[in-house]
């Protein structure tokens, strides 16, 4: 029999419920509120066949540009040749959990303001930009003392004399 190419085709593990993950699924998953320009990862539940996204977004990032009832929409870059094109697909809300990746960059919005605001007490200004490392500052080495290594003479006569 020829390869199927439906859309649910290579997808039993993609699709399959992790390790005693199995079963109900947890109410938190449909209280969560999502906002227009919230970042979410689509990660497919196998248990819920409604408003499965295709097998290409799963794993995917994307921005919410759309909330409606039961679904959110969700605006994904997807490379076909040699262009990317923002696709806007909607996907139940069990297919989606909130994305981590813009994370660390509200811990460091955050850092940044509490160091401009004790800056400002002090009366100074600085500098909150991110700049790269740079160099390791230079060093002498001190109490080494130079070795000089010189090879060993080869000598062909007594190589042959060895026996092998």
């Amino acid at each position: 029999m020829p390869a199927g190419h439906g859309v649910r085709s290579r997808t039993r593990d993609l699709f399959a419920r992790p390790f005693r993950k199995k079963g109900y699924i947890p109410l938190t998953t449909y209280l969560r509120t999502y906002k227009i320009g919230d970042y979410v990862d689509i990660k497919v539940n196998g248990a819920v066949h409604k408003g499965m996204p295709h097998k290409f977004y799963h794993g995917r990032t994307g921005k919410v540009w759309n909330v409606t009832k039961r679904a959110i929409g969700v605006e994904v870059n997807k490379q076909v040749g040699n262009r990317i094109i923002r696709k806007r697909i909607h996907v139940r809300v069990e297919h989606v959990i909130p994305s981590r990746c813009t994370e660390e960059f509200r811990l460091r919005k955050k850092k940044n303001d509490e160091l401009k605001a004790e800056a400002k007490a002090r009366g100074e200004k600085i500098s909150t930009k991110r700049r790269p490392e740079g160099p390791k500052p230079g060093f002498m080495v001190e109490g080494a003392t130079l070795e000089t290594v010189t090879p060993i003479p080869y000598d062909v006569v007594n190589d042959l004399k060895g026996g092998y």
